[in-house]
């Protein structure tokens, strides 16, 4: 069986397929949360990153960058389930280098403490890239560089997702959940006027106005 890695091309082309689909269901459906993603980031922008954070910013990062760098969200919901917001790189370097500095002091700690009560804040090799909404980092989505998997970072010390995903498997079942909403098993689409919300994190205030995707 051959197990050799996937081509940077090959990453790019199941990224940018997976998250024009996304985009194309949004346009038609959605035009309000489509207007609120950013353009896509150059090249430059990303390498400048990747100085700032000291790690390699790996090829499915870049490509998902260099179409959409960041979402505004529509009232503090982002397009992603959980109403999660892409992180812009501005807030990325930010938010990477506060959680590097909580390290930091938690190393200090950590050489004090028991092995099993260590206590990991963050990890170099992690790039935020989504977060709870647009201006809420109290939890997230981050990148592992080293292993190429999403993981969960919570404030609140929350449990890991159940499962593993890259970020390619990921924005194929976010694109999957769009266009077959009742196959949806992790979270539930739906609509508020021209903003997609999920149902997951739905506000109470909008919850009269919120319409859920039949099909």
């Amino acid at each position: 069986m051959n197990h050799e890695p996937l081509s940077d091309s090959l990453i790019e082309r199941q990224v940018s397929d997976a998250w024009d689909r996304v985009i194309a269901w949004l346009r038609r459906h959605a035009p309000a949360s489509h207007a609120a993603l950013g353009p896509g980031a150059t090249a430059a922008a990303v390498d400048a990153l990747e100085e700032d954070l000291g790690i390699r910013i790996p090829p499915v990062l870049r490509a998902l960058w260099s179409l959409t760098a960041g979402d505004d969200g529509v009232d503090g919901a982002g397009c992603l389930p959980g109403n999660q917001a892409l992180m812009p790189l501005h807030a990325v370097a930010g938010f990477y280098r506060r959680q590097m500095a909580a390290q930091v002091h938690q190393d200090t700690l950590n050489a004090r403490r028991p092995e099993d009560d260590r206590v990991t804040v963050w990890a170099a090799v992690w790039i935020p890239v989504a977060s709870h909404g647009p201006a809420d980092r109290t939890s997230g989505l981050y990148l592992d560089a080293s292993t190429g998997y999403l993981g969960r970072w919570s404030r609140y010390n929350e449990g890991p997702d159940d499962e593993l995903d890259t970020l390619t498997t990921y924005l194929e079942d976010v694109a999957d959940m769009l266009e077959a909403p009742a196959l949806a098993t992790r979270d539930r689409p739906g609509l508020v006027g021209g903003a997609l919300v999920w149902g997951s994190r739905l506000d109470p205030a909008r919850e009269d106005r919120w319409r859920p995707l039949a099909g």
